[in-house]
């Protein structure tokens, strides 16, 4: 992120605020301007990280011999996934042939990825992969009421193996990957490496905070 002038202090934007609400203690309002300076320096923090994955130097070359089944058939290399977009995203789901039922957290996050896809595939391609048939991938789709986001089979699991989807026991692993194609060539951009080994204590919005027994679920009563 780039600006033609200096940044203006965080105090001084909460000074410009000027929000209050019903009935609030005049210790609320201090504590709440404190927060929303904090707020502000760590939105400004997210845009300098952004700025720096941006300017990330060419990653590696895509050389393995990938191979996906979609919905439409197959089969697809990596580039086949790129469609008409320069940019892809990859989400490796935990839906392996050896689950019953897909993970409930990789499926929360992907019933909210639907109702954005066509949003987001203006900018890039979306992928969704797991290496349970196309035909189970589909099913399960249809359970669920999801019509925009892509799903596609590993056929031989060599892309999750080397892309980490698969980890060293043979179980899934969640995993986001961003591929560029420029000028013909495949790359890798970026991966979310922020993995159970960095983990931070969990974080919210609400008063009481995520809890440690809160998990989503994949069916809940009427």
């Amino acid at each position: 992120m780039t600006h033609d002038s200096p940044l203006v202090p965080a105090v001084e934007l909460v000074k410009r605020n000027g929000v209050t609400f019903p009935n609030e203690s005049a210790d609320y309002r201090r504590a709440r301007n404190a927060l929303l300076a904090e707020e502000i320096e760590l939105r400004r923090h997210i845009e300098r990280v952004a700025a720096q994955r941006r300017a990330l130097p060419p990653g590696g070359q895509v050389t393995g011999n990938y191979r996906f089944q979609g919905e439409a058939g197959g089969p697809l290399d990596l580039a086949g996934l790129f469609g008409d977009k320069e940019t892809l995203v990859v989400y490796s789901y935990m839906f392996g042939p050896q689950r019953e039922r897909p993970c409930p957290m990789c499926t929360s996050l992907l019933g909210a990825w639907n109702g954005e896809a066509r949003d987001i595939g203006q900018r890039v391609a979306l992928a969704v992969v797991a290496r349970s048939p196309i035909e189970r991938l589909v099913a399960f789709k249809k359970e669920r009421g999801w019509r925009d986001v892509k799903l596609y089979c590993d056929t031989d699991g060599q892309y999750s193996r080397d892309y980490y989807g698969l980890n060293s026991e043979g179980g899934d692993d969640p995993a986001l990957n961003v591929f560029t194609r420029r000028d013909g060539t495949v790359r890798h951009f970026w991966s979310g490496e922020m993995g159970s080994d960095t983990a931070d204590p969990g974080f919210d919005m609400t008063p009481e905070g995520r809890g440690t027994d809160w998990y989503p679920r994949l069916e809940y009563p009427d």
